[in-house]
């Protein structure tokens, strides 16, 4: 991946009046220390001491009414993040991150949600095809000391996707305290694939969250200092010279099987990594976020953006050792913005340490029979075009009250999504699954070809997207979608849409009534 040509006149000239005004006032001296001290690494500081946590897995058996029920009590905690010191935290059914869930296509589910944070909160089913009002968007706030109940039927294909907090201002927050958790949805069709898939053993969670910390071990929530500020570096939220998978510091995974699958989580709230391993080894790329590819995908490296899932197989022989590294992402930013979004920045990640025996796996296959065909669109498919420039997309910001776009269910559109300025943003859509059609007129990255809710914009310009919609309608509930830098998306980066009956679209409300009741029926979704 090449680093970013030099900008375009009109993007640097946004700034040259800036910088001018403030030369005269010591700002290139402040410039260049900022700029100097945001290259960041940990490269050669960790010696991979520290056995990966494996988050408890919840796979509960149907009870007598048919549904698997699974409860969560969100609630504070501390933790002992870093060596020998305790981070106040807030986590799932413990003190940080959350439980796996686990369930296959065609399982009625059953959430209690017990919210026992000091704040209100949601608990939003990210890549989860589900009804609006049951999707833990904005609207489901879950008042301190309340419970939430949604439910609803699985009803899509084998995928990676996880879960966190999504109340609008301060769904950052939350995030980085801890409250984040993986989902594993299962299929007839994976479980023919013959892929790695014993929890914890040879099918492995990577949630990777990077985070700074105080001297006393509490987390610092500054964004930027004041110099930062003034050099220009304030518009991305907390980048964090530390690194946590799993909630655990320098760590390593024993490898005890000839091939391992790693699901891969971004649950930073702002950055980019570039994953490969340190020997240069070929890994196969086998599912993106919303479901597994028809065909494994060699691949060196592969992008993450905050939100976005990838399922890897690797292979190792006995007494093998290797690194999963996050190198210089190239963000496609131009300078001095590329260094101040962690583009010049380098982390490991987490040792693999293979053992000297290794038991055998299936061999890799060649091809997934029944994995999602692409999503394409129809002739004559129905245009939408979203610009996301500075906090705001279409020049406008969030308001809870507003339906920006209604959608006829079951239907495939083309999103035109573009990038106008050089800041990093990544879409993200509740209620459907896209693939990339194209990025500026050209092929996506072969790691961004696959079914996917969540896509790192990677040029400034437009990305086209063929987005299918799903058959659930609410004409009074809406779905969002956003910019997953949290950051971004607390300041207002973020509309709603709402799915409706087809032919019905004309008469749909435009509003939605602010602060819908946690778990307010409404009104049952149906299907299509």
């Amino acid at each position: 991946m090449t680093k970013a040509p030099r900008l375009p006149r009109r993007r640097f000239l946004l700034g040259a009046g800036g910088l001018a005004v403030a030369a005269g006032a010591g700002w290139g001296a402040t410039f260049l220390t900022v700029y100097g001290d945001r290259r960041r690494s940990n490269v050669g500081k960790l010696s991979f001491r520290n056995a990966l946590r494996i988050p408890e897995l919840l796979d509960p058996a149907p009870s007598a009414d048919g549904r698997r029920h699974y409860r969560l009590t969100l609630a504070p905690g501390t933790s002992e993040l870093l060596p020998g010191r305790r981070t106040p935290t807030w986590g799932a059914n413990g003190p940080y991150l959350a439980p796996t869930l686990r369930a296959r296509r065609g399982d009625r589910l059953a959430m209690t949600v017990r919210n026992r944070l000091p704040e209100a909160t949601t608990l939003h089913w990210h890549g989860m095809l589900l009804p609006a009002r049951m999707d833990g968007g904005p609207h489901q706030m879950i008042p301190t000391g309340a419970d939430w109940r949604p439910s609803w039927t699985v009803h899509q294909s084998a995928a990676t996707l996880w879960y966190h907090p999504h109340p609008h201002g301060s769904t950052g927050s939350h995030v980085y305290r801890g409250v984040a958790g993986m989902i594993i949805l299962d299929d007839e069709h994976g479980d023919r694939a013959a892929l790695p898939r014993t929890y914890g053993v040879d099918d492995v969670p990577l949630v990777i969250q990077d985070k700074n910390f105080h001297a006393d071990g509490t987390l610092d929530f500054t964004e930027t200092k004041l110099a930062e500020t003034v050099a220009g570096a304030d518009n991305l939220g907390v980048l964090g010279d530390t690194i946590l998978v799993n909630g655990t510091y320098d760590p390593y995974f024993r490898v005890t099987t000839r091939r391992v699958r790693l699901r891969l989580l971004n649950g930073s709230n702002a950055r980019v990594y570039w994953l490969g391993f340190t020997d240069g080894r070929v890994f196969h790329q086998v599912a993106t976020d919303a479901g597994l590819l028809q065909r494994p995908r060699a691949l060196h490296r592969l992008l993450l953006a905050p939100g976005e899932r990838a399922e890897i197989v690797v292979e190792f022989a006995p007494g093998d050792e290797t690194v999963l590294r996050g190198f210089e992402p190239s963000l496609h930013l131009g300078f001095p913005t590329e260094r101040f979004m962690g583009g010049d920045d380098t982390f490991d990640i987490i040792a693999l340490r293979a053992a000297p025996r290794l038991e055998p796996s299936p061999a890799l296959p060649a091809r997934v029979d029944g994995a999602p065909a692409p999503v394409a669109a129809p002739a004559g498919a129905r245009r939408r075009h979203l610009e996301f420039t500075g906090l705001q997309i279409n020049g406008r910001t969030m308001d809870m009250g507003r339906v920006d776009e209604v959608v006829p269910a079951g239907t495939t559109e083309i999103w035109e999504v573009e990038r106008g300025d050089d800041w990093v943003h990544v879409f993200h859509v509740h209620g459907a699954v896209f693939h990339v059609l194209d990025i500026g007129g050209k092929q996506p990255p072969p790691y961004a070809r696959g079914p996917k809710d969540t896509f790192y914009l990677h040029e400034f310009g437009t990305a086209r997207l063929a987005v299918r919609f799903d058959t659930l309608t609410d004409p009074r509930a809406p779905y969002m979608y956003h910019c997953h830098v949290l950051r971004h998306e607390d300041e207002g980066m973020m509309g709603q849409f709402t799915v409706v009956e087809p032919g019905t679209e004309d008469r749909a409300p435009r509003t939605v009534p602010y602060g819908m009741p946690h778990g307010d029926p409404g009104g049952a979704p149906h299907h299509h």
